[in-house]
């Protein structure tokens, strides 16, 4: 959590873990001599345009390191910066980031709220204005209090997806179910996400198409992550001259994001509208009273007007410590990016635990409290809910880190060093692009051992917690604001899935894997479920 006065937290764990100040061989060469990857960065361009490479990149990235070591410079179109790949590069790399920490910037993001006229929030801010958003953000989302109120509102959620599969189960002959999980997953990320920002329910998990554009809102989100990544090397006002059908297909799914969010902004604001607005000041400032101390109910929803939930928007309304605008700009980018990168994970995790009932075997008996115990009368004790067990379940937080390690939801973390810094003993000029390759670290044999293997309790030893290997949320004061709700939102759908199903993988294979903005599987993985009981 960020905080005023901020100390960098890394200086002195990085200075005692990799000994900062002592050059790798000999003295340290200029940037000019970072190994590059190719020449002209136009024609660089062309042949990943023409080979497809965008989808690759994560691929291209790892085979590049291989051909031209751990640290290369990359440049293609208007991009240019510096790739690493080993640990000890991420550390020095991220001592470097100063107080107001930079990553990539996603021009076509920016030129969309600047010709409609929005804001930006976290994702897309940099700076003091950064900073402000973010301390204001903080207490709401990555303190252990919000973690608690999220659970028992998320698993709700978590209970009605498996209550949707119990019932398919039912039907399907033979007691087996085979199917492709992915829309059923996102719908119930969509599900799950909404009820914590806008305290509302969509209906998603009933089986049927719903009301209120959530079918729309997510073709909307597919397209505007799979036009972004060709749009990153293109700047932005040749293609507003040249205005080609990827750009108004990216700006109109933007513009239906953005439309899904305001509408449950309008209500909630409504709602407290109604309510009298006590406390409330939607330009900003503090509120004339304190928040309630019953705004989070025990299911974790914000209480308004009728008993209705308002969750995290609520929340931030009647704070009144940001001025609506700004509000609204950070709970659309949670929205737009709190689907798609929990439900693709969720989706690798059970891949992988269908490919390794070995691992699944473990992990139900950590959630069951322990194997059952043969030739003991009467029926095993019954579970203790899961948003109680949630800091009881080691090897299940191991689990989703080392799905996070083989499949990362963005393939690289990026800063830009406030101050020169030497990355494997090359010289990096500070306001230089950098980027740590969290698809090529996660799989290297140099950082892992048995990098291919499915192995959650290589993440129970202590080393592995702290030396600079798991950087999936990013790192610091910058990592994913949304990081502790998207723990809790996995943890809580794999608690419940393996409490009542055992999980099969159709096959055994490797699934070719894309990125389009997320890392995703090219063709969704099919897997059999069979109930428990």
């Amino acid at each position: 959590m960020a905080l005023a006065g901020f100390q960098h937290p890394v200086t002195t764990l990085v200075e005692v873990y990799y000994g900062f100040g002592r050059s790798l061989s000999g003295g340290v060469k200029p940037y000019e001599a970072i190994p590059r990857d190719g020449a002209n960065r136009w024609l660089n361009l062309y042949r990943l345009w023409r080979d497809g490479g965008f989808q690759h990149f994560h691929h291209h990235m790892e085979k590049t390191f291989r051909k031209l070591g751990p640290i290369y410079r990359d440049r293609v179109g208007s991009y240019e910066c510096v790739n690493v790949l080993l640990p000890r590069d991420a550390a020095q790399l991220f001592r470097a980031e100063g107080t107001f920490p930079r990553r990539m910037g996603i021009e076509a993001w920016s030129t969309h709220r600047q010709l409609r006229n929005h804001q930006k929030g976290l994702f897309l801010l940099n700076g003091p204005a950064w900073r402000s958003d973010r301390l204001a953000l903080n207490p709401a989302l990555l303190s252990p209090a919000a973690g608690r109120h999220f659970a028992w509102l998320l698993d709700v959620v978590a209970q009605d997806f498996v209550r949707g599969l119990r019932r398919r189960l039912d039907l399907s002959p033979g007691g087996a179910l085979t199917l492709d999980l992915h829309p059923l997953i996102f719908r119930f990320t969509l599900e799950a996400s909404t009820y914590a920002l806008y305290g509302e329910r969509l209906g998603l998990l009933g089986g049927g198409l719903t009301a209120g554009g959530a079918e729309k809102f997510l073709a909307a989100l597919e397209t505007m992550l799979s036009t972004t990544l060709p749009l990153l090397f293109v700047p932005p006002p040749l293609l507003r001259r040249i205005n080609p059908p990827l750009w108004r297909d990216h700006l109109a799914a933007w513009d239906v994001i953005f439309q899904h969010a305001d509408n449950s902004i309008q209500r909630i604001c409504r709602e407290l509208a109604q309510k009298g607005g006590e406390g409330l000041k939607l330009g900003g400032g503090q509120p004339q009273d304190p928040l309630p101390n019953t705004f989070w109910g025990r299911q974790g929803g914000a209480i308004l007007g009728g008993g209705k939930a308002g969750g995290l928007l609520g929340e931030l309304l009647l704070q009144g410590q940001l001025p609506l605008g700004s509000v609204k700009a950070n709970v659309t980018e949670f929205t737009a990016g709190g689907v798609d990168t929990t439900a693709v994970p969720l989706l690798f995790t059970l891949l992988e635990l269908g490919r390794n009932p070995g691992v699944q075997r473990e992990l139900r008996e950590e959630l069951l409290g322990g194997p059952q115990k043969k030739g003991v009368p009467g029926p095993p004790p019954k579970p203790r809910p899961l948003p109680e067990l949630l800091g009881e379940l080691p090897l299940l937080r191991a689990a989703i880190k080392e799905t996070l390690r083989l499949y990362p939801v963005g393939i690289t973390v990026q800063r830009y060093p406030a101050t020169d810094v030497v990355l494997h003993n090359y010289h990096v000029p500070a306001g230089t692009l950098c980027q740590v390759a969290l698809y090529a670290l996660g799989r290297s044999p140099e950082v892992f051992s048995n990098p291919q293997r499915y192995d959650p309790k290589r993440w129970l030893l202590k080393e592995a917690s702290s030396s600079f290997r798991a950087l999936a949320f990013g790192f610091g004061a910058r990592q994913c604001i949304g990081r502790r709700l998207a723990e809790v939102e996995m943890m809580l759908f794999l608690g419940h899935v393996l409490r009542n199903f055992t999980v099969e993988a159709v096959s055994p294979e490797d699934i070719p894997t894309v990125f389009r903005f997320i890392l995703m599987p090219e063709k969704p993985p099919l897997l059999t479920l069979r109930a428990l009981d």
